[in-house]
């Protein structure tokens, strides 16, 4: 039997399948001299910009998109859309407070009206008689009262209402429920934004 001491190279590769491979993965790279059709296509996919090329381009875009969607929005509320109202306007217990101002007849409706005439009043009457630029004044006075009495008698039975129906999370702080119906009942009724439901009055809610 005849031992061989050396081996050389060729041995070597057909004695190591891995390294034959390795030595075929290699020539096929080299002769290729760039990555596969698929594998190109897979690192194409995969790059991804970090930032935009234009950034003021699409912050310009984004923010055409926020008012577009405001616009929409207050549209929705100027005609009484409900479904496409901003998501604070949609709850249970803010239609109700809405349906519930826009059915009453209170004082506090014409302060702005009232504020004004009465300024004007005033005004005028300061250059002839004090004595009724006092009276107006005084006037003024009971009327800002007679308003405040209003809204709280409003807001104390509205307030038993909605806890009955929605629960004390209607009327919890930060609701804001009694500064959203105080507000909508100082305004005149046919300014109230979202528009009120009914064209008349005296539609109370269930």
């Amino acid at each position: 039997m005849t031992w061989k001491l050396f081996k050389g190279n060729n041995s070597l590769e057909s004695n190591d399948p891995s390294a034959s491979s390795v030595a075929s993965d290699s020539s096929s790279d080299k002769g290729k001299g760039k990555p596969t059709p698929k594998r190109k296509q897979a690192e194409q996919k995969n790059l991804r910009p970090l930032v935009p090329k234009d950034r003021k381009a699409s912050r310009k875009a984004a923010k055409e998109r926020i008012r577009a969607k405001e616009d929409e929005q207050y549209e929705a509320m100027r005609t009484g859309d409900l479904a496409h109202m901003p998501q604070a306007e949609r709850l249970p217990w803010r239609i109700y407070i809405r349906d519930y101002v826009d059915a009453r007849l209170g004082i506090s409706e014409f302060t702005m009206p009232a504020i004004l005439l009465f300024f004007v009043i005033a005004i005028a009457s300061s250059f002839f008689s004090p004595t009724i630029y006092f009276g107006i004044t005084i006037l003024i006075y009971v009327y800002a009262i007679a308003v405040i009495i209003d809204l709280a008698y409003m807001w104390h039975k509205l307030k038993k209402k909605l806890i009955h129906k929605f629960g004390e999370r209607s009327v919890a702080r930060g609701s804001r429920s009694a500064s959203y119906a105080c507000m909508r009942a100082w305004q005149l009724r046919r300014w109230r934004i979202p528009k009120p439901k009914y064209a008349k009055r005296g539609h109370w809610p269930e």
